[in-house]
């Protein structure tokens, strides 16, 4: 069992939230796009309400130690502004001047850590790094879905050194969504999937194919399936050593019954760049153009089956999203998938990006703050971030 935040005593207590704000922050350091952060204001509101000592971890990119690119001060910032209070930032996650700070917070009080992955113990689950961080505060509460798929030390290392634990109302609404959606759905559930790699989503449709009623493949991985079936796909990007494991989950589709939708025509180009000329290519792409977007007759056909769906689950984008033309495919699915009466839910990452630039994200269901974590659930895996949490 796991509970959640308004299940534990959290009041006038220092509470460390596990939080994700790997937000993009601009050159001039500023926060760009904060669904990740507001997404979690529910659980800091109810912490502020019980007066507890707030103390947020958090990641931002891939640093290689201290780097001031990847600090978290900008988004202490935004925080600051969103909460309407001061949130105190001191320069590091650990040590005597961290560990003096959160023993004086008063009730009420906020403090963002530094990046916790300026620490590679972070990554590593550093039993020592765990210890110090889980002895800033009294409770865990573990509210980064994004990180959930990951055995760090904020996310599994300190958990085991706290006895009063749970996960935030973010946390929640993840797991409930995704466990609805994919333990009980309303038929038909309908999947979608994207992306440029088929190595990366190979358990996904293993695990989908026992779930879903239709499955709609784009993106890149398209075109490994697309040359499974015998198609000429010219110079588009191809997993050669995937294709036979494309064939066998073809077969393997059509024995279940569960029709596999790819691409039927796509917008084509010689090379991957911006404002280089594209064009509609039905049929075999001839060498030296390569697919990077489904074509119109695609969009077509994939919102038909969008329309009929009473379930819908979208990971990942449709083309080359980041450059246009090649995310017209992309923000048309977006458009549909909104436009259906489907529970939808839609990951992390681009088709998260999706959703917003098109306008529409507040009529989906559910947009997903993780994008490996979601991967993980639609690959029927347990998340050693919910695992830790466990009593």
């Amino acid at each position: 069992m796991i509970k959640t935040i308004n299940e534990l005593p959290i009041a006038k207590k220092r509470v460390f939230i596990r939080v994700d704000f790997n937000v993009s922050v601009s050159d001039l350091e500023n926060v760009q796009e904060d669904h990740r952060i507001r997404a979690v204001l529910p659980t800091l509101e109810y912490a502020l309400a019980q007066e507890a000592k707030i103390i947020l971890g958090s990641h931002l990119g891939r640093p290689k130690g201290p780097e001031p690119a990847n600090s978290l001060l900008p988004v202490a910032e935004h925080l600051s502004k969103i909460l309407g209070r001061d949130v105190i930032f001191p320069e590091d996650c650990i040590g005597d001047a961290v560990k003096k700070l959160t023993i004086d917070m008063r009730e009420g009080d906020v403090i963002l850590l530094e990046n916790l992955r300026f620490h590679p113990e972070e990554e590593k689950n550093d039993p020592i790094f765990s210890e110090k961080l889980a002895a800033l505060a009294e409770v865990y509460v573990n509210d980064a879905f994004g990180t959930a798929h990951r055995s760090h030390a904020s996310t599994v290392g300190m958990v085991k050194h706290f006895q009063t634990k749970g996960m935030g109302f973010l946390m929640k609404k993840e797991v409930d969504y995704l466990t609805r959606v994919l333990e009980n759905p309303e038929r038909p559930l309908i999947a979608i999937l994207g992306g440029a790699k088929v190595s990366d989503k190979l358990g996904v449709v293993e695990y989908l194919l026992t779930k879903v009623d239709a499955l709609l493949i784009g993106g890149a991985m398209s075109y490994t399936f697309l040359k499974a079936t015998g198609a000429e796909v010219g110079n588009s990007l191809v997993e050669e050593s995937k294709v036979h494991l494309a064939a066998k989950f073809l077969e393997r589709a059509k024995v279940k019954g569960v029709p596999i939708f790819l691409p039927v025509d796509h917008r084509t180009a010689s090379k991957v760049e911006k404002k280089v000329t594209s064009q509609i290519t039905e049929g075999p792409i001839p060498s030296g153009q390569m697919g990077l977007d489904i074509g119109p007759k695609t969009v077509e056909s994939f919102i038909r089956k969008i329309m009929e769906a009473k379930t819908l689950i979208w990971n990942g984008p449709l083309g080359v999203y980041e450059i246009p033309p090649f995310n017209e495919g992309t923000l048309a699915v977006a458009k549909a998938v909104a436009k259906s009466k489907a529970l939808s839910v839609v990951g992390g990452g681009d088709s998260a990006s999706a959703v917003i630039e098109a306008g529409v994200a507040d009529q989906i269901t559910h947009i997903s703050t993780g994008g490996g974590a979601t991967l993980a659930c639609l690959e029927g895996k347990v998340l050693p971030g919910l695992k830790a949490l466990e009593t």
